[in-house]
């Protein structure tokens, strides 16, 4: 059995180690509180842009629509640059390697060109035999839309190139604080829903329609992505929250074992003292 000294210390270092894991998860959540807010205000805006751009796309399709042999795929796997939020990132790295493992099997022998957001699955990527053809880091706590903008302009501009095929997204879906779903989600060419298909709408547009999807739907492509990245952003929040709370709770549970098993030990060494004088005078 270990010594008073030994479980004090392992009791002190716990509560040390507690008092850590609780604070991150009260940082968490009000990041959590900000990114859900974010989220809150721009998809009302970014779900009607592009439910009208479906709309639009169905009278009239775009080339940014038309699907075509794919031969050049790009993916671009969101993640964070930090870590201590469970499975978060290692669930997008292993997406991610799934996926190119299935283009490279593929008959058609697929090529892809990988992008990395967040720190922590271009290393988990940099020890594979994937091959990245871009970075960006300290993107996810900022949320910077003009650089994703500048991405997405960049990918339309291969796409129409046809330097590209297809383009995909790999990120985490915020559904709950106690819930975000890994998704695979195409952003190129754009997808008509189903939904849409089944309701038309009349829009009047103005000078005309072709004029005006000429700017709806890069910035369509612009807020998905931007949607991905926010998404990401809260879903690893959530994630780390509900980590260190396992954390404290795990921590909390230890420092009871450890309390009663110190207790035990001292009500026995209590009792062979006592033993011990009994003996003596005896």
């Amino acid at each position: 059995m270990a010594s008073f000294k030994e479980i004090r210390k392992r009791i002190n270092s716990i509560k040390s180690t507690r008092k850590t894991t609780s604070a991150m998860k009260m940082v968490s959540s009000a990041k959590l509180h900000k990114a859900e807010n974010r989220i809150a205000c721009m998809l009302p805006y970014a779900e009607a842009l592009h439910q009208i751009m479906e709309a639009s796309l169905m009278d009239d399709p775009d080339a940014l629509s038309r699907e075509r042999p794919v031969g050049n795929v790009a993916i671009i796997a969101f993640a964070s640059d930090s870590s201590l939020c469970g499975a978060f990132n290692s669930n997008v790295a292993r997406e991610l390697q799934q996926v190119v493992g299935t283009y490279r099997q593929s008959p058609a022998q697929v090529t892809t060109f990988v992008y990395t957001i967040g720190r922590k699955v271009y290393e988990a990527i940099g020890k594979t035999d994937i091959t990245l053809s871009g970075h960006f880091e300290n993107l996810t706590g900022k949320s910077d839309y003009p650089v994703i903008a500048d991405f997405a302009e960049s990918l339309i501009r291969q796409f129409e190139k046809q330097e590209i095929d297809r383009v995909e997204l790999i990120y985490h879906h915020f559904k709950s604080a106690g819930s975000q779903l890994l998704v695979r989600e195409q952003l190129l060419p754009v997808r008509l829903h189903q939904a849409t298909k089944a309701r038309h709408t009349d829009y009047i547009f103005e000078p005309s329609q072709r004029g005006l999807l000429k700017t709806l739907i890069p910035q369509s492509i612009k807020l998905q992505l931007y949607t991905a990245l926010l998404d990401s952003n809260a879903s690893e929040h959530a994630a780390r929250m509900v980590a260190m709370q396992t954390a404290t709770d795990n921590a909390d549970e230890l420092i009871n074992e450890l309390t009663i098993e110190y207790n035990k030990s001292r009500q026995q060494a209590i009792t062979n003292e006592l033993l011990d004088i009994a003996g003596g005078h005896g």
